[in-house]
């Protein structure tokens, strides 16, 4: 259930199927390519996408000098369907601190007939993280995340 005061949220229609989004998803070499908006590099340092399984990435705006993006666990993990993972749980699966914000994420992908139906709910505990998530720019971040996404296995559907 989505609450508007406490949840961001973002849809597309991807003209993939959902085994390539997935793929882009649970794959480090694919997750780099687009998990951070351009000119953002991307290093995955673990991807374990099973419940419990870490998701840890850094980025550079250099491509030489890493900084930590995420370090986060997987809660649920629905192959081709659902994946959750929150950054209020480290990798190490202790109480974190995240900075901007602690969430949880909730991505979805369902049969439609133009492609795949790609949702993503994201999760906060209070206004007050929602509405700073909201103001450092979740829709522009996670909108060029998911055009990346979208661009990387749109053009592998065509091959």
């Amino acid at each position: 259930m989505i609450d508007p005061e406490l949840d961001l949220t973002l849809q597309r229609i991807i003209r993939a199927p959902r085994q390539r989004i997935w793929d882009a998803w649970t794959r480090p070499e694919q997750l780099a390519q687009w998990w951070t908006p351009s000119p953002t590099v991307t290093r995955v340092e673990r991807l374990e996408p099973r419940p419990g399984g870490a998701l840890v990435t850094q980025m550079s705006d250099d491509g030489e000098t890493f900084v930590p993006h995420m370090d986060a666990v997987f809660l649920v993990v629905d192959d081709n369907e659902r994946l959750v993972f929150t950054n209020a749980i480290d990798s190490s699966w202790r109480p974190a601190e995240p900075a901007p914000v602690p969430m949880t994420a909730e991505i979805t992908f369902a049969e439609h007939t133009d492609g795949t139906q790609y949702s993503v709910v994201v999760r906060h505990g209070n206004p007050s993280d929602r509405d700073r998530h909201h103001e450092l720019g979740f829709y522009d971040g996670w909108g060029s995340a998911t055009a990346a996404l979208t661009e990387l296995v749109e053009s592998e559907a065509r091959q």
